[in-house]
């Protein structure tokens, strides 16, 4: 009888903060649920997203590639059909593949993350797609069939036109839409969905390996997080009208959220925006282990693959940046990741830097499945790029060195805000400039176009405040050099023309409807 093929559950935990994860290091213990997990799985402790924000971070995740290379480096931008994604590969090699996502940019907006989903279902909208929708009445049903459409259209519009971008930010507007819209989705209720529609499907004797993607956005912006939770992680804000106002009003403006700030934070600002932030992390954490727990007692996991990391960080004014827009530093691309394998030796710590976006390869490698990338396609080493190959000899040797790679385009829809709202700060910080990080060992080079911004060594100095490169101009020069082959190299979108892949890709694109 054949083995039968694991399933999948990939959990992106969207906005999370490595340095806020107490198994990394935090003072206060945020994330239980989390800490459980790594410790029957290989926690990686120099995990590098190759993008600092949603789209491209996701797009790099669901292709293998870096963001110069698969293009999705803008709101109104689409995925190319030649790039194959996680989902239409695993569906091609046998699985089912569904989707929970608490996210609008990877759910609602028309760039292509969604392609190759059997099913996906979407929290962050006005009218949510959940797997139950059945037991709805009837007219409710025929009026979210009317309507979903408009709303999804709706959510493309805003995304594609600066001057309605730009008016969603008022504070007057932004509490109205992320609450009616369902901005952060809920994660509640997604994972609760997840938890039912695994076991309803094995019950059902499926044939197929399930692959299961979920997108929760319990860290992101807004905070609104219980109080109590927040009086625990901060006990001297509880009664201070001036933290809870101070909160309230920057919830309120969106455009603040990626506007770096005309004077650094306050102590208490930066206290109060911690201790929300930590109180989301907590809280999603609760309802996270609640769903392991759940499926790990099921049995469920015993022949399941699980990826649990974040895309990116966040910002709280670090770097005189917030949000997740503009910078390639540490609190942005440094993020959690842990990977259980069934069958493999649970506790392992991986000491070198990776990319997230091997998370793909490593996947497609556990999955088994027929390797549909063109021997051209520089992405294509399935087996070699695989993280599996960490956890196999624990000898951190890796073929790609110890080194990793991260690069931030600037979303021309916060820009566009900026320009209106603060455009001295433009000029000031060089916010037009792509941002591309090296990661080679100890050493991470920091460059702002075509020079260097910083050197830094991580092992010594992990917030980066220091930067070396005036004692180390030669070293500092070598590795800028080696990052720009390395961007070369890895930023020429691989968009071939059918002709020129392999058969066995052009009867696979012509299935999917992609080409005639």
């Amino acid at each position: 009888m054949p083995v039968r093929k694991p399933d999948i559950l990939f959990i992106v935990l969207d906005t999370l903060r490595r340095d806020r994860l107490s198994i990394y290091g935090h003072a206060q213990e945020t994330s239980p649920g989390f800490d459980a997990f790594a410790g029957r799985a290989a926690l990686f402790e120099r995990a590098v997203a190759p993008a600092q924000w949603t789209i491209p971070a996701h797009g790099s995740l669901f292709t293998g590639l870096y963001p110069g290379a698969h293009g999705l480096t803008q709101s109104n931008s689409v995925l190319s059909e030649m790039n194959l994604t996680l989902a239409e590969i695993l569906r091609s090699g046998g699985y089912h593949t569904i989707a929970f996502c608490n996210n609008p940019l990877v759910g609602v907006l028309n760039n292509g993350l969604q392609r190759g989903f059997d099913s996906f279902y979407n929290y962050a909208t006005a009218i949510p797609y959940r797997p139950y929708d059945h037991h709805k009445s009837a007219l409710r049903r025929r009026f979210t069939r009317w309507f979903r459409p408009y709303a999804r259209s709706m959510g493309n519009a805003f995304a594609q036109s600066d001057a309605l971008f730009r008016a969603a930010l008022h504070p007057l507007l932004t509490p109205i839409w992320s609450k009616y819209i369902n901005f952060k989705g809920s994660t509640g209720v997604s994972l609760d969905d997840l938890a039912a529609y695994w076991g309803d499907y094995h019950r059902g004797g499926a044939e197929k390996p399930l692959f299961a993607f979920v997108n929760l956005m319990g860290a992101h912006l807004p905070y609104h997080p219980p109080r109590d939770l927040v009086e625990r992680f901060a006990p001297e804000l509880k009664g201070d009208r001036q933290a809870y106002t101070f909160m309230r009003r920057f919830n309120a403006d969106g455009a603040a959220w990626a506007a770096p700030p005309d004077e650094p934070y306050s102590e208490l600002q930066t206290r109060t925006l911690n201790a929300f932030y930590n109180a989301e992390v907590a809280y999603q954490d609760m309802l996270l282990s609640r769903l392991l727990d759940a499926l790990r007692a099921s049995g469920a996991l015993e022949n399941t693959a699980v990826v649990l990391m974040a895309d990116h960080g966040e910002s709280h004014g670090e770097h005189a940046i917030v949000g997740h827009g503009f910078n390639v530093y540490q609190e942005l691309v440094h993020v959690p990741l842990a990977i259980h394998v069934p069958g493999m030796t649970p506790g392992q710590r991986i000491g070198v830097n990776v990319s997230t976006r091997r998370v793909f390869h490593t996947l497609l490698d556990l999955a088994g499945v027929p390797n549909l990338l063109d021997a051209h396609d520089p992405n294509a080493d399935i087996a070699g790029l695989s993280l599996v190959n960490l956890l196999k000899d624990g000898s951190g040797r890796d073929v790609e060195s110890a080194t990793a790679f991260s690069e931030a385009y600037p979303p021309l829809t916060f820009l566009n805000v900026l320009e209106h709202r603060s455009p001295s700060v433009i000029e000031r910080l060089r916010l037009r400039l792509v941002r591309r990080a090296l990661y080679a060992g100890d050493r991470k080079l920091v460059a702002e176009g075509d020079r260097v911004e910083g050197l830094f060594d991580l092992a010594g100095d992990p917030t980066e405040s220091r930067d070396l490169q005036g004692g180390r101009a030669a070293e500092a020069e070598a590795l800028l050099r080696q990052l720009s082959a390395f961007a070369g190299a890895h930023s020429q979108a691989y968009r071939p023309e059918p002709g020129e892949v392999s058969e066995e890709v052009v009867e696979h694109l012509r299935a999917l409807g992609y080409i005639e």
